[in-house]
């Protein structure tokens, strides 16, 4: 039976075992089906580009709505999972995933192309995405980071294998035979996660779609802020290191494209390791300041890449720095987060307004890079100094809750040792 019934009193995180660990096999193949398909779109970015000739700027609105829905309807799927309908959203977006890759490879002008690739899989990558992190964080407590970071290096896989089968196939068989192929491959993954995907909390029928006095907590108001500048220039690398390889540095676009699978390839161990980093020693919001601080860096330091080998040392640092912050983002958000029935909400409302950012980051920075006549610096600097800011925002949330929970502490060490108590 896939939906079944769920007990009214799941008792404690059990923060482990055989079903806790299978829905974090789920979340990893969810995360390649959503992120990892995402983020290898570089590919396409140079196949539109130069095979099309449909300019840069425009061909990014394809991954960037893409991007957008997968952020924005977080807070539907969000609060349809807090309402025990995990499964069945999940099921309706890996539908979705499924179909708009297959009528990509039938597309064959932009606006074709925008509504297979950009609205179709992006509303499946929403639908499926954020449900997963709900059930993963209501299995684990006090291993919450690591499973995330660990679900989230699925990522990493998926913008390994999807890259590798576009370059590698379309010269074989053809661009569209080559799609299909992602395609088939995202089926199998929809097949296995729908199987092991199982909600632990039982429903919360009642409640608004959005808890807007989330944003009353100055911790959670600052990360949102935090995440949105640095969410803004994130995925500008992912779509335009194969276009600045090829361009700025004359590599072939097989050479391009395997830059962007390296930088996916390096992100995949640092997801779990900063996890458990996080759980061990530091907490999770002062290891995102720390990935984000050593992602801004990574950012300028690519103004001086200037060879071939230069840019294949940058792109593995990098690959470490966005893995990173992009892997522990999501554990801490769900520190700042008390109720695990209101997980999927809360995370939903801040992925929503993420939507915006990065719907707005990779068109922004083609739109500097056309303005300034094929040069980068511009666009550059800007995602340093926007990344930065994003950082200063993280700084003010982690003391906002670490004060918070000093005030909390007395009533929250009573709570826990009579929640502890036979």
């Amino acid at each position: 039976m896939i939906f079944r019934k769920i007990k009214s009193d799941p008792g404690l995180a059990p923060d482990g075992g055989t079903r806790a660990w299978l829905q974090v096999v789920a979340g990893c193949l969810i995360n390649a089906l959503t992120w990892g398909y995402s983020a290898s779109f570089g590919v396409y970015q140079l196949y539109y580009t130069t095979e099309l000739d449909l300019p840069p700027s425009q061909v990014s609105w394809v991954g960037s709505i893409q991007v957008f829905l997968t952020f924005l309807v977080g807070v539907l799927s969000g609060r349809s999972a807090d309402a025990g309908l995990a499964q069945q959203t999940v099921l309706l977006g890996c539908f979705l995933g499924v179909l708009g890759t297959f009528m990509t490879s039938l597309a064959t002008t932009y606006w074709q192309i925008f509504l297979a690739q950009g609205l179709c899989t992006g509303l499946g990558m929403g639908l499926m995405y954020m449900p997963t992190v709900a059930v993963i964080s209501s299995y684990f407590q006090k291993k919450r980071a690591l499973a995330l970071t660990t679900s989230a290096s699925g990522s990493g896989v998926g913008s390994i294998v999807f890259p590798l089968v576009v370059q590698n196939l379309q010269t074989k068989i053809g661009f569209a035979w080559a799609v299909r192929v992602q395609a088939f491959i995202a089926l199998f993954f929809s097949i296995i996660i729908i199987s092991l995907l199982k909600p632990r909390l039982p429903p919360r029928k009642s409640g608004p779609l959005m808890e807007l006095r989330a944003f009353l907590e100055p911790s959670y108001s600052f990360f949102t802020i935090g995440m949105f500048f640095i969410f803004w220039p994130l995925y500008f690398a992912f779509f335009y290191v194969n276009t600045y390889a090829t361009s700025k540095i004359g590599v072939s676009g097989v050479t391009a494209a395997n830059l962007l699978v390296i930088i996916n390839a390096v992100g995949i161990p640092s997801r779990p390791l900063l996890g458990f980093l996080s759980d061990k020693w530091f907490g999770p919001l002062p290891t995102l300041v720390a990935s984000s601080t050593f992602l801004a860096c990574m950012l300028f330091v690519w103004i001086s890449v200037k060879s071939l080998g230069g840019m294949y040392a940058w792109v593995v640092i990098y690959g470490i720095a966005t893995g990173g912050t992009q892997g522990i983002f999501v554990g801490a958000l769900a520190s700042l987060t008390k109720d695990p029935s209101k997980m999927g909400t809360r995370f939903g409302m801040v992925f929503s307004v993420l939507g915006f950012c990065t719907l707005a980051g990779p068109p922004t920075a083609g739109g500097m890079i056309e303005n300034m006549k094929g040069s980068f610096l511009g666009a550059q600097i800007w995602a340093g100094v926007v990344t930065i800011t994003g950082t200063l925002f993280i700084v003010a949330a982690s003391w906002a809750d670490k004060r918070a929970n000093k005030e909390d502490s007395p009533r929250g060490g009573d709570d826990e040792s009579s929640s502890n108590t036979p």
